[in-house]
């Protein structure tokens, strides 16, 4: 396949040969449930003011940080000591839901409150054709949207952004409202330059009220940890099939997308999960260094803090790798920690909530005069009803158009129904996740008038958002998130 061809002459120099490396009789089955290891100290909701007028927040991105691999939510490694800790004081939100499988229309989606198709940064270029490669900007496709950063600072916030770039960059309008954004150049940056960064900014910030985003690509595929792996969890006689490079992960995402599916022994699926996990551990204490720095300035209890991701990654889940090309559970499902300031104790949340939940919880929990034309914006509902105990059912939905090789929509109901839509082939898949969380059994053709009611259902939700999913060809196409993707294919 020529848009291939460039992957196949450097799969050739690795070490390995794909669509080739053994049984899959013995493949670790992705974990079907877990039961949270971290259980707040109840605390008591009437002593919570849930107004925090000039108060600072601070909203953390783990990027490509998958929800099954933390300590809190139940993982049996050690990945996130220090999030563990943190999420002691904490409300944990069990089943947060992004609303993109990759970073720039699930991260936008955070800033703007709105579905991808509103913001329209749903790939990385507005257009891209042989004579016209135009990058996707928020100013250029919806000016009229307000920003977080841009309502904080019309309410009197210093506004800073500190990140790894790449699907964060300032050019697809993510600096909009920010007094400084940083981004580290030229590669998927850490939080080795983020967080030092973030607090030299804090340190000069420190006597006002400021909004402070934080994000690092740590978790990623296409980052490597300075000095490479220590290997810390992987299993002392793995024959080093594979290394666990940028390179490697690459090549096995585009086989996969290529085949519809990669053969891995039972080893490397470990392998690769292994060094996941040492990537997750390493971030964790890289957050615990500017926990300890802002602690020491006496900002911790000043402070509204948000961690999460803006999307997972699949190792071998369902025999492929990396995001944005399935809205599968481990694409999706992202870590979600709200403490509010001055909190001792917290709650388990299980309800589901999307990511567009966010901006407008952080709004509400700051009690900011937001515009009409930001409330009228908003799609998602503020969280904090949900922290006092109220019920909240609604359906979650997610998509992704990733580089235009697929052009999928998904709905979960408040009771567990999950539907995956995929336009260009017409074709669905319904998952029961209470009994099938890794969604391992297609259930679309046994249960048709269940598939039929949320099919129903996602068409209308995109219908009030003026898209009709009826009226589009969806025809796949090329639409590059790296360089390397654009090759031999015009």
């Amino acid at each position: 396949m020529p848009r291939l061809h460039w992957l196949m002459l450097l799969a050739a120099s690795l070490p390995l040969i794909l669509g080739g490396c053994g049984s899959t009789k013995a493949v670790p089955k992705p974990v079907t449930k877990r039961i949270p290891q971290v259980q707040p100290a109840r605390i008591d909701l009437a002593t919570l003011p849930l107004k925090y007028k000039e108060h600072n927040v601070v909203f953390v991105s783990f990027d490509a940080l998958q929800a099954a691999h933390t300590g809190f939510l139940g993982y049996g490694r050690d990945t996130t000591p220090t999030l563990d800790a943190f999420a002691q004081d904490s409300f944990i939100f069990e089943n947060q839901t992004s609303v993109a499988s990759w970073t720039v229309p699930s991260s936008m989606s955070w800033f703007t409150g709105v579905y991808p198709p509103e913001h329209r940064l749903t790939n990385k270029f507005a257009v891209y054709t042989d004579k016209v490669q135009k990058p996707a900007s928020l100013t250029d496709l919806a000016p009229r949207l307000m920003t977080l950063a841009e309502i904080l600072k019309q309410n009197g916030y210093v506004t800073g952004g500190f990140t790894g770039n790449a699907g964060v960059s300032g050019q697809f309008g993510f600096d909009r409202g920010f007094d400084v954004y940083f981004a580290e150049k030229n590669k998927f940056g850490s939080f080795d330059r983020s967080v030092p960064e973030a607090l030299a900014w804090v340190k000069t910030n420190q006597g006002k009220k400021f909004f402070l985003f934080l994000h690092g690509y740590d978790c990623h595929g296409q980052r490597m940890p300075d000095g490479s792996f220590d290997d810390r969890f992987v299993d002392a006689d793995y024959d080093r099939k594979f290394s666990g490079s940028p390179q490697e992960q690459e090549v096995l995402r585009e086989e996969g997308l290529d085949q519809g599916q990669l053969t891995l022994r039972e080893a490397d699926v470990r392998f690769w999960r292994a060094i996941y996990d040492e990537k997750i551990q390493r971030a964790d204490a890289k957050f615990q260094q500017f926990l300890d720095e802002f602690a020491r300035l006496g900002l911790i209890d000043k402070t509204l803090f948000v961690i999460t991701s803006d999307h997972g990654t699949e190792f071998y889940e369902h025999r492929r790798f990396d995001h944005g090309f399935t809205l599968y559970q481990e694409q999706i499902h992202v870590p979600l920690l709200l403490r509010l300031p001055g909190q001792k104790g917290g709650g388990l949340i299980q309800e589901r909530h999307s990511s567009l939940d966010l901006m407008p919880t952080i709004l509400d929990l700051l009690d900011v005069d937001v515009p009409d034309v930001a409330h009228k914006q908003m799609r998602g509902t503020s969280l904090v009803a949900a922290i006092q105990g109220e019920s909240q059912p609604q359906d979650i939905i997610s998509e992704t158009d990733y580089r235009q090789y697929t052009y999928k929509r998904s709905l979960i109901s408040p009771d567990g129904w999950k539907l995956i839509y995929t336009l260009e082939s017409r074709s669905r898949e319904l998952y029961d996740l209470n009994t099938d969380p890794a969604e391992q059994h297609d259930l679309a053709s046994a249960e048709p008038e269940k598939a039929d009611e949320l099919q129903a259902r996602l068409f209308t939700h995109f219908r009030s958002l003026g898209h009709d999913l009826t009226t589009h060809s969806w025809e796949p196409g090329l639409n590059p998130v790296y360089n390397s993707q654009a090759k031999g294919k015009k």
